[in-house]
């Protein structure tokens, strides 16, 4: 799988024609089973362990949490009403196409359609040009909607063993998923790294420890909720956007960021290419499946297999139109009940966050945890066909929005993101200030009779004048040339000092809000590598 990772990236830009990387990828996998018989068996339980938590970690960690917190509204209504909108109106339109699939197996499968994934939609986003706001929704409906469809779908499977339902219960059971998982997420994540700086400042550790305790929080958090009966995966996001609070304080060392997040990178895209892969696996075995679910439902064209997914497809998308667009209205209206000026967004854009609604590998491996029989030892109704139409969703879904997303977005006139930008250079040049003034107070700090003073003197003022550049917008700043051993230290041991007060002065900023997420990880980072350059 990894070869067909590595083999993906090659043949997408060697292709003659424009073809999504996750839809190469299926099709890498496809080719290994059908033709080579290598493919694996996709086990839900070990998916769910082994490539959810730290791709929904890593979502968590990076994605901005002012996004987060701005448009929390219309995330919520995407991760939970739209979910349960989408349950009831998909779930009774596979009812009445496919009459032999009772009505709670038709719930189940709708409730695991309903949730986007935030792998595919990551994957998707880096090939097509999202607006920034549009894309932080719909990765924060990624990220918490898996919950909401994830329970929806075990009490509908429940339903169809046992045909019992308890709304009260389905309601309690919703409240203890997502918050346990939350707190599971949030708590284990301050503990461990509570106690990694209070072990690491006493008795210090190897370089690659706190590497190893970020790949391992993720898998802590899921595990844990899994045994109190929450929610893995809202575990895993919460421990994720934790970890970027954490990471405001600045007490990792530079070097440490920098490596870790050259580790992660490798990571997500290794993982990211093989969740797609292991789905392509899966497809000759389910279409097999499924030809014979059709069969038995009285129709002998494997045609009606087609028809079946697109009404899904199609089905899917216009409820999420409808649902965004009746939210943007109500939205509008109270805010100009509010006295807010409120702009009516361009249709594309509307329809965009419609057709983004991608369905990835988190629906194929919750169908693919279907029983396999009832209770009294009869099969369980229609599973292969329930598990081929998630499949075919899925890859409806990905080629809609590899297609028609730069397709509507083409042109669109966005909002200017000059604010953005003066902010970013606001707090440039604060961070050069509060460089000068610490090269000046260590330059203070030296003592007159020492033998390398006229070093730290003129390494400070070639610094300073650097620094005052970039306050003027002149250019950025850099090091200052060598003059000797001694004017190298003492470059070196000002520099370290200047750079430790732009970080500081950078986190301090992104903790009062005044510096997006984005921006200042960007701005760590560039002090990071010019800090590991010189150390």
């Amino acid at each position: 799988m990894l070869l067909a990772v590595v083999a993906s990236g090659f043949l997408v830009r060697v292709l003659p024609f424009t073809l999504p990387l996750p839809l190469l990828q299926i099709g890498l996998g496809a080719l290994i089973t059908g033709v080579f018989q290598q493919g694996l068996t996709l086990d839900p339980e070990v998916f769910f362990l082994l490539f959810l938590p730290p791709l929904l970690f890593l979502d968590g960690w990076r994605i901005p949490n002012v996004g987060l917190l701005r448009d929390k509204a219309t995330i919520l209504e995407l991760a939970l009403g739209l979910v349960v909108f989408t349950v009831f109106g998909i779930g009774f339109l596979i009812h009445a196409m496919i009459p032999a699939m009772p009505l709670a197996v038709a719930f189940a499968l709708a409730a695991i359609l309903s949730p986007t994934d935030p792998v595919a939609v990551s994957s998707i986003a880096k090939r097509t040009p999202i607006p920034r706001r549009l894309l932080h929704i719909l990765q924060g409906e990624a990220l918490l909607n898996d919950a909401s469809g994830l329970v929806c779908f075990s009490f509908a499977v429940g339903v169809a063993m046992t045909g019992v339902f308890s709304p009260w219960g389905a309601l309690g059971s919703f409240l203890w998923v997502v918050s346990a998982g939350v707190g599971c997420g949030v708590a284990l994540t301050l503990a461990v790294t509570s106690l990694q700086m209070a072990l690491s400042g006493r008795y210090g550790e190897e370089a690659g420890s706190p590497i190893l305790v970020s790949i391992l929080l993720p898998f802590g958090a899921y595990l844990i909720a899994d045994v109190v009966g929450a929610s893995g995966i809202l575990a895993a996001v919460a421990a994720g956007i934790t970890m970027s609070y954490v990471e405001l304080t600045g007490r990792a060392p530079a070097t440490t960021r920098v490596d870790r997040a050259a580790v992660w990178n490798a990571m997500q895209f290794a993982l990211n290419g093989v969740v797609f892969v292991l789905l392509g696996e899966q497809l000759p075995g389910l279409v097999e499946g499924a030809m014979t679910a059709v069969r038995e439902g009285g129709h002998g064209n494997p045609w009606w297999l087609a028809g079946y997914a697109l009404a899904i497809s199609f089905g899917l998308a216009t409820l999420r139109f409808a649902w965004v667009w009746t939210s943007l209205r109500l939205t509008m209206y109270a805010a100009r009940r509010r006295g807010e000026a409120a702009a009516t967004p361009p249709w594309r854009l509307v329809a965009a966050m419609s057709l983004a609604g991608v369905r990835g590998a988190i629906t194929l491996a919750g169908v693919m945890t279907l029983p396999l029989a009832l209770p009294g030892g009869a099969p369980f109704p229609a599973r292969d066909l329930a598990v081929f139409l998630a499949a075919s969703v899925i890859l409806l879904s990905l080629v809609a929005a590899s297609i028609g997303l730069p397709a509507l977005l083409k042109g669109l006139a966005l909002p200017n993101d000059s604010a953005a930008r003066r902010q970013e250079e606001a707090a440039r040049s604060e961070a050069a200030l509060a460089a000068i003034v610490a090269i000046e107070a260590a330059l203070r700090a030296v003592p007159r009779d020492a033998p390398d003073v006229d070093a730290y003197a003129i390494a400070a003022a070639s610094l300073i004048e650097r620094y005052r550049k970039r306050v003027d917008l002149v250019g950025p700043s850099g090091a200052a040339g060598g003059r000797g051993r001694q004017g190298e230290r003492a470059e070196k041991a000002l520099l370290m000092t200047g750079l430790h007060a732009e970080r500081e002065t950078v986190f301090d900023l992104a903790r009062q809000s005044r510096l997006t997420d984005e921006a200042s990880r960007k701005l760590v980072r560039e002090i990071d590598l010019v800090e590991a350059r010189y150390r």
